[in-house]
């Protein structure tokens, strides 16, 4: 294989959009998960999928194939998308819904669990309305576009806690044993204090047509991502991978940020910058470098995170491994296999098992409204290419509202 070939492959195995088809629809009986307190195998959670465009279908097929759910309804804004996986798992018609209310006419059909894949300015809305409605839910990253949507997610997780009902947000490299062992040791001491963290995330761009009459065209194959009030941005959206591992390892969150960034991909119509080059400070003066591109340069994928302390240094990688020296011995780890589809794997299963075992601590979404606080940060510092701080973000409160005039309720 040559090497473009080889960029190509690495590139797909981290957005692979893959789609069940036809599987065999499984006997079950359903069993309400407060209620449950048997054998696991003699129950599955009524789901609904809200969201069922490329990684949603991936995550259906994945919750139709685990074996302990049960794939009651589905919403996506087009009509023929929420068909096409209607039919796939085999769900009535009249539990098929579409359009902007389709996610709320879903859930007051009455479901346990949500399995959110929509574009992120959606979370904030269909996460409060599954909380009221006393569902468990299951998100994607980022959490929000803005401050107020973090806040909210927050907000609704801590009543999911009161209401035990379970929160989970999807991030992989938190699911891996060799993340998990690596830095769990250096958090540990193995490198002594830490001085300076790098961390890097390259990807390609996604396709940013001109616009419409309106952003119903924009609601689909990712070209959100390019939008900040649909999608955050390429740094919020998919940089928040390596600056959230960077943020684990710290074991804080940022006191400010500043850098600068711009619009590189050819002819761009949405507002995103695709290329970013961010400094940020922590409260006891560690330093936080993140660089980014989203080019189609023919550049490999990286999702790479480095942090260099008193006596040695950790390196993790999305695709590559997790090592570190140290004068201490080290760490040896290893190669990190298959993140994208096993980290959603081990996710769903560890959703599962909270849910059925009653396990409402719910310990993934602070550390992902904080990762994407920290996108954002960066996002908006890097814009207006100054030094901005994390309490000034907060006073400002800055909300972002994408027009949806025009598209079907």
């Amino acid at each position: 294989m040559d090497t473009n070939s080889q960029n190509a492959s690495r590139a797909m195995t981290r957005r692979s959009f893959l789609a069940s088809g036809g599987a065999a629809a499984l006997s079950f009986s359903i069993v309400k998960p407060g209620a449950v307190r048997g054998s696991e195998a003699n129950s599955k959670i009524k789901v609904g999928c809200i969201g069922l465009g490329g990684r949603g279908r991936m995550i259906a097929d994945m919750i139709h194939k685990h074996g302990g759910y049960h794939i009651a309804a589905v919403a996506d804004y087009f009509p023929n998308v929420a068909n096409a996986a209607g039919d796939t798992y085999r769900v009535p018609k009249n539990r098929r819904y579409s359009g902007l209310s389709g996610y709320q006419k879903m859930i007051n059909d009455g479901v346990d669990a949500v399995f959110l894949e929509t574009p992120p300015y959606c979370f904030p809305d269909h996460v409060e309305a599954a909380v009221k409605a006393g569902c468990h839910v299951y998100m994607a990253k980022p959490v929000a576009c803005d401050v107020p949507g973090c806040q909210k997610i927050l907000k609704m997780s801590r009543q999911a806690h009161v209401k035990r009902k379970v929160f989970l947000v999807d991030f992989q490299t938190r699911t891996d044993p060799y993340f998990i062992e690596g830095i769990k040791r250096v958090q540990d001491g193995l490198i002594g204090p830490i001085g300076m963290i790098s961390s890097e995330y390259n990807d390609e761009s996604f396709s940013d047509p001109a616009f419409t009459a309106n952003v119903e065209s924009r609601l689909q194959h990712l070209v959100w991502v390019n939008d900040v009030d649909l999608g955050g941005s390429y740094l919020v959206n998919a940089g928040i991978h390596a600056i959230d591992v960077a943020l684990w390892i710290a074991q804080g969150v940022p006191v400010s940020a500043m850098g600068s960034s711009r619009r590189m991909r050819r002819n761009p119509h949405g507002d995103s910058h695709d290329v970013y080059s961010l400094t940020y400070e922590f409260a006891n003066g560690m330093i936080l470098n993140h660089r980014g591109e989203h080019l189609k340069n023919l550049h490999e994928f990286r999702s790479d995170c480095f942090a260099q302390g008193a006596d040695g240094y950790i390196e993790t990688g999305y695709t590559s491994r997790v090592r570190s020296l140290a004068k201490s011995g080290g760490y040896r780890g290893g190669n990190v296999e298959n993140l994208y589809r096993a980290g959603a794997e081990r996710n769903i299963d560890t959703f599962h098992k909270s849910v059925i075992n009653s396990h409402y601590d719910n310990p993934t979404v602070e550390p992902s409204v904080n990762a994407t606080m920290a996108t954002i940060l960066g996002r908006e510092a890097a814009a207006r290419k100054t030094k901005l701080t994390w309490d000034e973000l907060l006073k400002e409160n800055k909300r972002l509202d994408p027009d949806l005039s025009g598209l079907k309720v």
